[in-house]
């Protein structure tokens, strides 16, 4: 697999997607995005591991080309979005995958980074790490996953506060709050994904294929129902004042001044 914006290696049986744009924290563009899907559709490995170059696991959305760009999603984005319902198309391969994902946090996790994150069956977090889910301060819903996946893991309360402030944490909250499996010194975090990684892929492959199905079948939503809900307010919520306020705010490096319009 040939990729731009993200690479894709394999040892053994597992496969090592690395977020690649350091430079803007690994921010999502429309081809990291649709980059993503494609290598977790396309791999063949029996688990996976997401991790990001540098810094910063994942930024979420790059707010200068999706939030704030006025072009639009490219024609590809859009019909892909199509065919899986209005789920985010990446989200659609991640959550549907019967490969087991851990995500390697080695540092900010924010916004749909974080989401990235708890599409994952497991997470390993670096020190280094945060995590915020802030598309309320973006005047934004959260996609899919945060509605969906994060009151699995840390329970209603927690994720409420979560999303509801936007406030970023630290990886010991995060450990204290059930959101990870593990923190670890960031020298080791890759080390300690891949034992973990190697000690899943050397089970019986179609074993673990049935168990993360099941996981699906007993615990998981409608992602499709609740992705085409989700992306339809967030359409709607990027027309607000209050939205466009955000990412004037963000772009000029001052604090926001909401109006609730």
């Amino acid at each position: 697999m040939s990729f731009t914006e993200l690479s894709y290696d394999k040892q053994g049986h597992v496969g090592i997607i690395t977020l690649r744009r350091p430079e803007a924290m690994n921010s999502l563009t429309y081809t990291l995005y649709m980059e993503l899907e494609d290598a977790v559709r396309e791999s063949d490995a029996r688990v996976l591991i997401i991790t990001g170059e540098g810094r910063s696991f994942c930024a979420g959305d790059d707010v200068k080309q999706i939030l704030g760009g006025t072009s639009g999603p490219p024609p590809e984005s859009i019909e892909r979005g199509r065919k899986t319902g209005g789920l985010t198309p990446a989200a659609d391969a991640l959550l549907y995958s019967d490969i087991p994902i851990i995500a390697a946090v080695n540092g900010p996790a924010v916004g749909w980074g974080m989401e990235l994150a708890i599409m994952a069956d497991l997470r390993v977090a670096s020190r280094a790490a945060k995590f915020g889910e802030l598309f309320v301060v973006r005047g934004l819903c959260c996609d899919a996953p945060g509605l969906g996946r994060l009151a699995q893991l840390v329970g209603r309360e927690h994720a409420a506060e979560l999303l509801f402030t936007g406030e970023i944490i630290d990886a010991d909250r995060a450990l204290a709050m059930g959101l990870v499996s593990r923190v670890v010194e960031p020298e080791e975090l890759l080390d300690e994904a891949m034992q973990l990684a190697e000690k899943i892929a050397a089970n019986p492959p179609l074993a673990v294929k049935a168990l993360k199905a099941g996981l699906r079948r007993t615990l998981d939503p409608d992602w499709r129902d609740v992705g085409a809900w989700a992306i339809g307010q967030i359409q709607t919520l990027r027309q607000t004042e209050d939205s466009k306020e955000s990412v004037s705010a963000f772009l000029e490096k001052r604090k926001p001044h909401f109006q609730g319009n």
